[in-house]
């Protein structure tokens, strides 16, 4: 299985830094994992409501061209859907059949993700009804990954 994720900006902080070098590789022994990040927009302070669009929008072209048309696209919204590990483990399983052994999981800039994007998504995932830095999110998103799999393989994991 390959799983993609496709996420707007790079990690700055070591310590995020480090987490995902550490999922990434205990995941590597269940799947062939993909990072691309594209770059992100600065927001000026006090930026109104058209301005965070325009910069989602652009945010959101470059996810977008870089999402292939046969891709299975999952993006994380907060008001996606909202699973326990054991579901999501059966997500990961199904959406790998609907994408021919390939999940795209898409994370939005500090904004969010542009309505373009979530148009596109084939499913719509949502982890807490809480907002993330983006950032972490990719940590938390890696860690329930290696959670599903070891569930789909019958594996010991802490709860």
């Amino acid at each position: 299985m390959k799983i993609t994720i496709l996420c707007v900006g790079k990690i700055k902080e070591k310590f995020y830094r480090d987490a995902i070098s550490e999922f990434e590789k205990r995941l590597s022994r269940y799947c062939k994992l993909e990072v691309i990040e594209v770059p992100d927009e600065q927001t000026p302070d006090g930026a109104s409501e058209a301005i965070m669009n325009q910069i989602k929008d652009r945010e959101g072209e470059r996810l977008l061209a870089k999402i292939k048309e046969d891709m299975f696209v999952s993006t994380l919204e907060i008001n996606g859907k909202k699973m326990n590990s054991e579901d999501f483990s059966k997500f990961l399983e199904q959406s790998a059949v609907k994408g021919r052994g390939q999940i795209t999981f898409v994370i939005g800039g500090s904004l969010g993700l542009s309505k373009a994007v979530c148009q596109r998504s084939n499913a719509a995932v949502s982890f807490s009804d809480m907002t993330f830095p983006h950032q972490l999110m990719r940590v938390i998103l890696l860690e329930q990954i290696y959670r599903g799999f070891r569930i789909l393989h019958g594996e010991p994991y802490h709860k």
